[in-house]
This record gives structure tokens, C-alpha cells and sequence, in this order.
């Protein structure tokens, strides 16, 4: 019996089919749906063929019958990978500073695959046991957290993943410096316990730090802050401050860039009184050529 129309039932879109008189098959060139069939059950779009002779007898065939009408389409939008912190250029003075990111699938996509997921601390891929991750829209929120202590200086962290389609996010990178050990600090002036009758001083030293310099002073008097104090390239620094009558506390903080501090106070006493004296005796007086005197004096 003569066939009359061949359809294609795809996603619920039918497609006439036409016959091909040199190969003896019924084609038709259709555009794949726009969707990936990964979230489709089984992962693939179930194809229907109805095939109606002359007499309106309908012969169909799909998927559950035929394997070859399993209709697989790839979505080629890749996912991206976001890291959140820390920054490239970033100090820390954790070291296990756990590096936070998302990758995230459009939102008809075929979704992250988080078995492709591969963070490298260094160029060495960590294992899955350090990384612990949260579903958010379309994607993950994934924490990786070193096991084992970075040494002090530069580390670099790489993350890539793929979505379920294959499709590969560009690679993100971080470096940053890890800086667990406080900034030196040595005080020059004044020193330790200084009495002075001048209310003008300096304060002077050096400071430095072997993984985040520069590092930046802060000076406080009596608990106010002295302003802007300038570090210059070998570490120095100097700030004039002004005395109060009595004791006065001069504090120093030296802060590198991961946020380590080191503190050094010094206690000066401002004494501006005058010696008076009151009263003084020379006894015996006159005294014998050669022989012994005392001098007494009182002061107020």
C-alpha cells in the first residue's frame, strides 16, 4: 500500500518527511530543539515516527522500540566559575585560608557536574575531602580548605569543572600571599623610661616584614592617634609628638598587609619643675686648712 505522509513528532513539534527518491527513505532536515535533553528522562528526547498509508493505517515507531530514535542534544554554553575570595593580590594570615567560589550553569543548561570539579593548591589537585560544597541557583557555592598548613609566601589556587554536556568553564586563578608571622619592630627613641624636661620628642625606629611589606605605623599619646606616620623604603619612620605634664604612654603598631600586628609601648615622665634651694651649711665653718667639712643642702 502506497505510504501518504511520514511525520517526526520531536518535543511535541511534528515534521513533515518527505521521501528521498535516490536512497528510498523519508528525510527532513529540522532544526534540534534549543534545549540540552540531559534533564529529559532517560537524558534524551524520545523521537515519534508516524508513518499513514493510503488506506489511513498508521504505523508508528519511538524509542521504547527503537534505540536509534533516542535523540541526544548537547547544549555548548559553559558554565562559570567565580571565585569569591580570596582576591588575586589578596594577604592572609590564615594558613588554612579556605578559598571560596561558585560555578554556575545557565539556567536551561545541563546543569554543573560536580564529579569534573578539580581545585589545585600549588599544581597539586586536592582531594575531594577538602572541599565541601552548597547548591545555590543553577549551580554550587564550593569551599575548599587546605588539610595541611601553607608555608608563609605566594600560593596559587586553580578551579575547573565542566558542565554535564562536556562543556568546559574557562579556568579561574588566585594567587595570594600567606603571612602568619607579625611585622619587627624595634623602638629607637625614646628610651625605655625617659624622663625629660622638653615636651617636644621623636619618636623613632625601623620595621619591616619578609612577606607583606611595606608595612604601615600607627602612633598613639595617651590614647590619640598621631596621624600619618611616613615608612620609608628601609623601614624607618620618625613623628614628632608633644608631651603632657606627667607621665605619658607612647604606643607603636606596626600592621603588615595580612593584618599581623606587633606593639611596642614606652612610658615618658614630662618633668618641667625647677630645683629650689632653701636652705645650706657648711659645718665647721671656718674650717682648718686640710681637715674635713660637710656641705648640707635642702631642696624644695
Amino acid at each position: 500500500m502506497a505510504i501518504k505522509t511520514v511525520q517526526a513528532i520531536i518535543n511535541g513539534q511534528a515534521y513533515t518527511l518527505t521521501l528521498n527518491s535516490g536512497t528510498g527513505k523519508y528525510e527532513a532536515t529540522i532544526t534540534a530543539p534549543g534545549k540540552t535533553s540531559f534533564n529529559q528522562p532517560g537524558g534524551y528526547y524520545n523521537v515519534q515516527v508516524k508513518a499513514t498509508n493510503e488506506a489511513g493505517t498508521v504505523g508508528t515507531a519511538d524509542a521504547s522500540t527503537m534505540a536509534s530514535l533516542k535523540l541526544v542534544v548537547r547544549e555548548r554554553v559553559a558554565p562559570v566559575i567565580t571565585i569569591i575570595s580570596p582576591s588575586t593580590g589578596a594577604y592572609v594570615n590564615n594558613s588554612k585560608q579556605p578559598v571560596v567560589f561558585t560555578v554556575v550553569d545557565e539556567a536551561d543548561g545541563s546543569g554543573v557536574d560536580l564529579s569534573t570539579l578539580v581545585v589545585k593548591q600549588d599544581g597539586t589537585a586536592m582531594a575531594p575531602s577538602a572541599i565541601t560544597s552548597t547548591a545555590i541557583a543553577n549551580g554550587y557555592q564550593v569551599t575548599y580548605t587546605p588539610v595541611t598548613a601553607l608555608t608563609d609566601g605566594s600560593h596559587t589556587v586553580t578551579v575547573d569543572c565542566r558542565d554535564h554536556d562536556g562543556n568546559a568553564a574557562a579556568q579561574k586563578t588566585t594567587t595570594y600571599k600567606v603571612d602568619t608571622v607579625p611585622p619587627t619592630l624595634n623602638i629607637t627613641a625614646p628610651v625605655v623610661g625617659l624622663i625629660t624636661a622638653s615636651p617636644a620628642q621623636t619618636v623613632a625606629g625601623t620595621t619591616n616584614d619578609s612577606t607583606s611589606s611595606p608595612v604601615t605605623i600607627s602612633i598613639t599619646l595617651n590614647g590619640v592617634d598621631q596621624g600619618a606616620v611616613t615608612v620609608a623604603s628601609n623601614g624607618s619612620f620618625t613623628k614628632s609628638v608633644t608631651l603632657r605634664k606627667g607621665s605619658n604612654t607612647i604606643v607603636v603598631t606596626a600592621t603588615d598587609a595580612a593584618g599581623q600586628k606587633t606593639t611596642v609601648s614606652r612610658t615618658v615622665t614630662l618633668d618641667t619643675s625647677v630645683p629650689v634651694i632653701k636652705s645650706a651649711t657648711i659645718t665647721p665653718n671656718p674650717v682648718d686648712a686640710g681637715k674635713s667639712m660637710v656641705i648640707a643642702v635642702e631642696i624644695v
